[in-house]
């Protein structure tokens, strides 16, 4: 059966975007199980069941689930929750918006052998290399099928490059023509790759894929951030009229300023303040931890740097955080599971200038002016 045609007049270029997905960049396998999870909206529709059928056409075993559109502040329908339970080999997130909180793992998170504690049922099968994934919230079928076939070899090359540079640096300092000035510390920290291979357990990213990201050192960055791209807020993404300035202390946003932006930006760390301590009272956030949440909710979570030459700023963050000569900065939870919150709100930086400082007091200009120096 060929869902896809049966449904709509096949797009070739969406097809083709969705079979380098399946082949290409997760590599699925005959008998394979691959769980895509979806909402019955307009493009993600759409995209999934093209996913649908390149998996079926590799011999994979895929299952396609509908839920309500879901945000930030959202929680999964608990039967996705289960079907991901089931540890399938392959996971596909094609949302609208989000795939949703984990409300039994947000109460009760999971603890691996290390001792990280995650409060997600994906993340946790993810990090124990018992899947692996991509997901795609917010995306597009123009964003797919102009972002996905792009060269990966050039990808993994560049990518690798920046992981390397960011493992050995002790900081970075951030400039950027509309005023960002900005220290970032990175002891102790480790770079991911969202290079497009997503073909081992535990491997797993965007796609489109094209960054290489790092959580900051907890409590180590401070100067000024000015957003001048586009932002991502708990029910959306928006791009920028003006510039968002914040001032950073200790690791933390101590201010907001700059038009509609900076208000609805608030308003999104706000809420995610708010709702860690109304949570907690519900027993949805394990006792003790409102108060923890409350404070990440303006943590400096993420360092990107885009790498998708496909890639522009459009307004979906999705895309907009792999465009090349910008780098993104999430305020909120970060990737090493150090520092939780309800909000993870990426923000653009454009033309930034970007330099790694070693412990020998080396530096290395990799950013110029957006403009990648390896």
């Amino acid at each position: 059966m060929n869902l896809f045609n049966d449904i709509y007049n096949q797009d070739e270029e969406l097809y083709k975007a969705a079979e380098i997905a399946i082949k290409d960049v997760l590599k699925v396998k005959k008998d394979e199980r691959v769980l895509i999870i979806s909402n019955p909206v307009g493009d993600v529709a759409e995209i999934s069941y093209a996913l649908y059928d390149a998996a079926l056409k590799v011999g994979g075993l895929p299952v396609l689930m509908f839920q309500p559109v879901k945000n930030q502040m959202s929680f999964a329908a608990s039967e996705v929750i289960g079907a991901v339970g089931t540890a399938p080999e392959v996971l596909i997130s094609m949302s609208a918006d989000k795939l949703g909180k984990d409300k039994a793992a947000i109460a009760s998170p999971f603890t691996t052998e290390d001792g990280k504690s995650i409060d997600n049922t994906f993340h946790y099968l993810m990090e124990t290399g018992k899947t692996r994934a991509f997901w795609s919230p917010g995306v597009t079928k123009k964003l797919f099928k102009q972002t996905v076939p792009i060269d990966y070899n050039r990808l993994k090359k560049e990518s690798a490059a920046v992981e390397d540079i960011l493992n050995k640096a002790n900081f970075v300092t951030i400039t950027s023509p509309a005023g960002t000035d900005l220290k970032i510390g990175l002891k102790g920290r480790y770079a991911m790759l969202d290079n497009g291979d997503f073909s081992t357990p535990g491997a797993g990213g965007n796609l489109p894929a094209g960054e290489t990201f790092i959580s900051p050192e907890l409590g180590n960055s401070n100067g000024t951030l000015v957003f001048d791209g586009s932002i991502s807020l708990y029910n959306g993404d928006m791009m920028l009229k003006e510039p968002v300035t914040l001032t950073v202390e200790d690791g933390f946003v101590s201010g907001i300023k700059g038009g509609e932006g900076a208000k609805r930006l608030e308003e999104t760390i706000e809420l995610g303040e708010k709702n860690a301590i109304e949570f907690e009272s519900s027993g949805k956030i394990a006792s003790g931890m409102g108060r923890i949440y409350k404070k990440n909710a303006r943590n400096l979570g993420e360092l990107g740097i885009g790498l998708n030459p496909a890639a522009g700023i459009v307004g979906n963050m999705l895309g907009d955080e792999k465009a090349y000569k910008t780098i993104h900065i999430a305020i909120g939870a970060n990737y090493d599971e150090d520092a939780k919150a309800l909000i993870h709100c990426d923000c653009l930086v454009k033309e930034p200038t970007v330099t790694a400082v070693y412990s020998d007091g080396t530096e290395k200009v990799f950013l110029d002016r957006g403009e990648l120096k390896l």
